[in-house]
């Protein structure tokens, strides 16, 4: 019986006073919190399994709550999520419910946002999609190839990350729509997938990234990945799945 495992954590770094990211594994979320150690949890492969990571827009009033509420709305729509179209109506659905919650210009929560990314696995297929700049990577015996879009602007010379974003869900003061990115992949026993904030891939070089995954499985894939964030400083919060599909 083939079989989907996912190992996650998420952690705030060495910097931040609090974790303003969600998580998000099958009908299970982990919002604002903290993980001491990689938690795994294995689903049959069959009905729509959703995984995915979103992060609360540092430097704005209530990125926790955007977060947080992102990911329990897709959470809640993840046995759905059987299309491309299902899953654009779903990440705009949640756009919609974070500006409605962030109570326009005036309120303390007016330009709360989050960014978010994730997959979708299904019997045969994967989904993955984005909106801003956290990310979704395949990893194979070719090595980490991103599946998703970053929407950042260009990089300046000299420079190898950004934390502007040019499109999340909320952020603005006044209703903006967005584009979610959304790609389809065929899927086979063995394929694995990472998918993570940006607190991992800005301070950890995605040749690092690569390295670890060759290496290892699950929960220690997921265990140093966590520690390499940790050894290049642990600038910012910390959140990521390592997806594997299994047969037995």
């Amino acid at each position: 019986m083939s079989y989907v495992a996912v190992s996650a954590l998420s952690h705030p770094g060495l910097l931040r006073e609090r974790n303003e990211d969600s998580l998000v594994v099958g009908p299970w979320t982990l919002c604002a919190t903290v993980t001491e150690s990689p938690q795994t949890l294995v689903f049959p492969l069959g009905t729509p399994l959703i995984v995915a990571v979103a992060d609360g827009l540092g430097g704005h009033p209530g990125g926790d709550v955007a977060s947080a509420l992102a990911a329990r709305r897709i959470a809640s729509m993840g046995p759905a999520l059987s299309s491309e179209d299902a899953v654009r109506d779903a990440l705009n659905s949640c756009n919609r419910a974070v500006y409605l919650a962030a109570g326009g210009a005036g309120s303390e929560l007016a330009i709360m946002g989050t960014t978010v990314a994730g997959v979708v696995v299904r019997p045969g297929s994967l989904l993955a999609f984005n909106v801003g700049d956290s990310r979704v990577f395949e990893a194979s015996r070719e090595g980490l190839r991103q599946v998703s879009v970053d929407d950042s602007p260009p990089l300046e010379p000299g420079e190898r990350t950004t934390s502007v974003v040019t499109q999340c869900l909320g952020g603005t003061p006044g209703y903006r729509p967005i584009r979610p990115h959304v790609t389809a992949v065929s899927l086979s026993p063995g394929d694995r997938y990472l998918i993570c904030t940006d607190g991992l891939t800005d301070p950890v070089t995605t040749d690092v990234l690569d390295a670890v995954m060759r290496q290892h499985d699950d929960g220690r894939a997921a265990f140093e990945l966590w520690k390499a964030a940790i050894t290049a400083g642990g600038p910012d919060n910390i959140t990521l799945a390592v997806v594997r599909i299994g047969d037995e």
